[in-house]
């Protein structure tokens, strides 16, 4: 009886390891500089000190709006960053990323990043942030403007209900959320 309830135990112990759950995390993206293999000119050393030019910045701008308009229709899927699923964060998250814009991987994350703006100064390629809980302050949703048309401004985010969608910020629940808006280039 003895020997039946060890091999029970046992085949119970190495049976349960199957059934972990990898636990993924989300680390702050890494950056690397490498410095310059040769001499650099002056007028090369001006533009990395003063940063891209206004027409460079609308360029991007536009350039990561499209790619995340690409993206519309596509599911929703918790963590995802994929054509299969994707949440609001992924979304940017990619979008930027393929236009080598470095941005973190999560919305209260990205709020801390860029400088803030008032909803008077927003343009295309500007972020918005939201606080969809009721209980909470903490940030846990954010859009890309998409469109600034007087004071309509469209915004494409990942919804758990709809998926990858342009809403307006004048549509009541997305109002009532808002909390700040950032701009990254």
């Amino acid at each position: 009886m003895r020997r039946i309830l060890g091999i029970t135990v046992m085949a119970l112990l190495l049976g349960s390891c199957g059934a972990v759950k990898k636990r993924t995390t989300y680390a702050e993206p890494r950056t690397v500089e490498v410095p310059p293999s040769g001499p650099v000119s002056e007028s090369e050393q001006a533009t990395r000190q003063s940063g891209p030019s206004a027409p460079e910045v609308f360029t991007k701008a536009a350039a990561v709006v499209e790619t995340a308009l690409s993206y519309a229709g596509v599911r929703y899927r918790y963590g995802g960053t994929t054509r299969k699923g994707m949440d609001c964060s992924g979304l940017l998250f990619v979008s930027f990323q393929e236009h080598e814009v470095p941005l973190p991987r999560v919305s209260s994350q990205m709020a801390d990043t860029g400088e803030k703006v008032r909803l008077g100064n927003i343009r295309k390629g500007d972020l918005l942030f939201f606080n969809t809980k009721k209980r909470g302050r903490k940030i846990n949703h954010v859009g890309l403007v998409v469109e600034v048309r007087g004071d309509d401004i469209r915004f494409i985010h990942s919804t758990t209900s709809r998926g990858v969608i342009v809403s307006s910020l004048r549509e009541g629940y997305w109002n009532y959320a808002f909390v700040k808006a950032t701009r990254v280039f």
